[in-house]
């Protein structure tokens, strides 16, 4: 597989989302987006450090094949956006061509995400039904890697009564053998929506799961979550019906703001690869306002990554402030970087892990911090 072969599944750009109806100002994104316009001649994208794809399959959700015009939707909000971030250069690749069968589709996305993730590229898929999440690990499960992922949706997709991949896909991502995912995070689940008894097993995993009235008290509490994942998966139903109109799931849910701080948190992060936006269906929107919504989702994505670009590594002591302490008769470090605000804990094996500042705290009280326990646990 190679940058020229992945054409192969990929569809070129619609000219009316590149060229526009009044053209694009020099300030938009429009303007700057590396995109693959022709067929076979693909974009260089050496310099990128955000790569869209577009994707249409949602037979997973029992929707066909949605040709392509919610991601083109999403698309012509996002491109006419404007270019704050000069120093990050997103490309787009186009739509991944639609297979005669849901795991042809998924074979596809794995091809072409995955030779892009090789390349050292963060990608962004756009448009398809949640369950594509499963074509996102398998670019992870295809290469023997090992992972940590966050799924950000009011469900959680164990739904075994239902015949939907898009109700229950993460039953095969979470227990397949052999299995890829070290830890797996939920954020913001309505308890209505969720067993009781689901939870339960999913604790038993020693996997975390966030219930959004909880995550929304105290949002900054997802970073390192986040910061710590691989693959990160968005399903709209998260968002209000209010910020996003094609969301038919809930009432409630994160605000448009609070979607975009997320996202932000999977841009800094040097270990989120991939990213999925999913769920998205133009036909239910109103005015437009989902994609533009999806839009300022992926402007934040950017602004995450030129975030992280300022990041020290952690090997750079003089950019961290170090606080030395024990509780619980353990002794230990916790890092603040000076240049972003975030925070690491050290373990007994002197590896450094993602933590909030809310962690130091419980930790400087002589406590034990709920994130050391866990890690602990799966260690």
């Amino acid at each position: 597989m190679s940058l020229h072969s992945i054409t192969d599944f990929l569809l070129p750009i619609s000219k009316d989302v590149i060229s526009n109806d009044e053209g694009y100002k020099d300030t938009q994104l429009g303007k700057h987006i590396l995109t693959y316009e022709e067929e076979n001649v693909f974009p260089d994208i050496a310099a990128a450090d955000l790569i869209l794809v577009g994707c249409g399959e949602m037979r997973g959700a029992g929707l066909g094949t949605n040709n392509y015009q919610s991601a083109d939707t999403i698309r012509s909000a996002y491109y006419g956006l404007f270019h704050w971030h000069k120093e990050v250069v997103v490309a787009d690749a186009g739509n991944i061509k639609t297979g005669s069968t849901l795991k042809d589709s998924y074979a596809a996305i794995r091809s072409v995400v995955g030779e892009l993730v090789g390349k050292g590229k963060k990608v962004v898929l756009i448009g398809g039904s949640h369950d594509i999440t499963l074509a996102q690990y398998d670019v992870y499960a295809h290469t023997d890697t090992i992972i940590e992922a966050t799924c950000v949706d009011a469900k959680i997709d164990l739904n075994m009564d239902s015949i939907l991949p898009a109700d229950n896909f993460l039953m095969e991502m979470l227990t397949n053998m052999p299995n890829y995912i070290k830890h797996y995070n939920h954020i913001g689940f309505q308890s209505y929506f969720v067993h009781p008894h689901m939870l339960e097993t999913i604790d038993k995993l020693r996997f975390d799961c966030y219930r959004v009235g909880k995550v929304k008290e105290h949002l900054e509490e997802m970073e390192p979550a986040i910061r710590n994942s691989h693959l990160f998966s968005f399903d709209i139903s998260a968002i209000q019906h209010a910020h996003a109109p094609a969301n038919r799931c809930s009432p409630n849910g994160f605000t448009g703001e609070e979607a975009c701080v997320l996202m932000q948190y999977a841009g800094m992060s040097n270990h989120t690869s991939t990213i999925g936006l999913y769920g998205y269906i133009a036909k239910y929107d109103v005015h437009d306002l989902t994609a533009k919504q999806i839009s300022h989702m992926l402007w934040y994505v950017m602004d995450g990554i030129h975030k992280g670009k300022q990041e020290a590594a952690i090997s750079d002591r003089a950019s961290f402030k170090e606080f030395n302490l024990a509780f619980a008769e353990v002794e230990t470090t916790f890092l603040q970087s000076k240049k972003t605000g975030r925070w690491w804990m050290r373990m007994p094996d002197d590896h450094f892990v993602a933590c909030s500042k809310f962690d130091y705290l419980i930790a400087s009280n002589n406590e034990i911090p709920e994130r050391w326990m866990r890690t602990m646990e799966r260690n």
